[in-house]
């Protein structure tokens, strides 16, 4: 059995000003709350940066390959579209982008097909007010050009440098570690499957630091299979910078069925994520994508490719058409990764097995348009055999956080 060590705890805690809201109605304050008690502190320690912008500019003739290649690149979730003299042509967001995988794009043609011509922007001359104002609107602006008088390109503000997190730090993240993991025995038959090592941690751990990387802090993890190991090894979590709470499964309760052990007073969205997946995925993004889709419940999906090793024949009534060899079929499937809304959890049955399928199967019937869906971009394994984990092992350097 491996023994794991319990984390040390992280003294190098985020330094700065954050705003709380206290209005515990809902994870969200009014934006008009974050505005009012930001003009409340110091304008002086709050002004946000200008950031440059010259790694997101993109040309007009650029391809949405090429828009993708500069919003991974410059890491701000944001391409900005210029001509010669750095004049605004408009912005493509990370959110565009997979809006656009979505409908099917060719992602080889032109930005310009995504491109929103018409952003929010400010003057450069612009006051403290009027940024926080922009930023802070209804819309969930997070990224905002700065212009000149000219209509020029100078630099960028993001929501993070005026109050950290403001649309997602209390989102809280609800983590399933319950499962038994039959198919990595023998790893399994003295550890939890979250619990495996890789690269010198659990996956479980790896989950967690790249969540609270993200600004999220607060973790439910349900456990049943084993569930001393995970809650020995992670306590509360205060040594990694977090606050844990643990659901206790007495029986099989399905990905769904734990959900309905979360406290009642429970509001506003949550992310449920399978404790058995290395990602790196954004999800202050998804976060964000659920909030401005308006959805109930967002399912974030991964494209999966087969090729078929035949060739494969069209015919109609005995007669041949044609011809292709060993063809690619490409489908979009479960990630284990979602964001719901509190809401949601009304339509859990009162006890037994449930899985997440069956609950969207159940929102659906309730509201055929309340389910969104978000395609991950970023690198994903989802650890259920011991080929997966080998893959893992070899590739957790890509993504490994601290």
């Amino acid at each position: 059995m491996e023994l794991w060590r319990r984390p040390q705890l992280e003294t190098n805690k985020p330094i700065g000003p954050e705003i709380r809201i206290e209005d515990r109605n809902s994870v969200f304050a009014p934006n008009h709350v974050i505005f009012q008690r930001i003009l409340m502190r110091d304008e002086t320690s709050l002004r946000p940066v200008l950031h440059p912008v010259e790694p997101l500019f993109v040309t007009e003739n650029a391809s949405i390959i090429d828009a993708i290649r500069i919003i991974d690149a410059g890491a701000q979730q944001i391409t900005i579209a210029v001509d010669d003299q750095r004049r605004l042509l408009g912005v493509i967001t990370d959110g565009d982008i997979r809006r656009a995988i979505m409908r099917g794009v060719d992602l080889t043609g032109p930005a310009s097909q995504i491109l929103n011509p018409k952003p929010k922007v400010c003057k450069a001359s612009a006051t403290f007010e009027e940024i926080s104002r922009t930023l802070l609107n209804q819309d969930r602006i997070t990224r905002l050009p700065v212009v000149d008088d000219h209509g020029c390109v100078v630099g960028l503000y993001r929501t993070e440098d005026l109050v950290a997190n403001p649309f997602h730090h209390d989102i809280p993240v609800v983590l399933m570690a319950g499962g038994l993991g039959t198919r990595l025995r023998p790893f399994t038959d003295t550890l939890p499957k979250p619990m495996i090592d890789i690269g010198g941690r659990p996956i479980l751990e790896h989950i967690i630091r790249r969540f609270i990387s993200q600004g999220f802090k607060k973790f439910y993890i349900s456990v049943n299979y084993m569930s001393h190991v995970i809650k020995d090894y992670f306590a509360d979590g205060e040594a990694l910078g977090a606050r844990i709470t643990y659901i206790e499964e007495t029986e099989r309760l399905g990905t769904a069925g734990s959900l309905r052990l979360l406290p009642k007073e429970m509001r506003g969205p949550f992310i449920v994520m399978n404790g058995d997946l290395l990602t790196a995925a954004n999800f202050a993004a998804i976060a964000d994508y659920h909030l401005e889709t308006g959805a109930e419940a967002t399912m974030c999906l991964r494209e999966y490719t087969v090729q078929v090793p035949y060739g494969v024949v069209a015919q109609s009534d005995g007669r041949f058409i044609g011809m292709e060899e060993k063809p690619m079929h490409r489908h979009y499937v479960n990630s284990g990764i979602y964001v719901l809304d509190a809401s949601i959890l009304d339509l859990l049955p009162e006890s037994g097995y449930f899985d997440m399928p069956s609950l969207f199967d159940n929102l659906m019937q309730k509201d055929p348009s309340a389910a969104a869906v978000f395609p991950l971009r970023e690198y994903w394994c989802d650890i259920g055999q011991i080929a997966d984990l080998e893959r893992a092992r070899r590739e957790i350097a890509q993504i490994a956080i601290g």
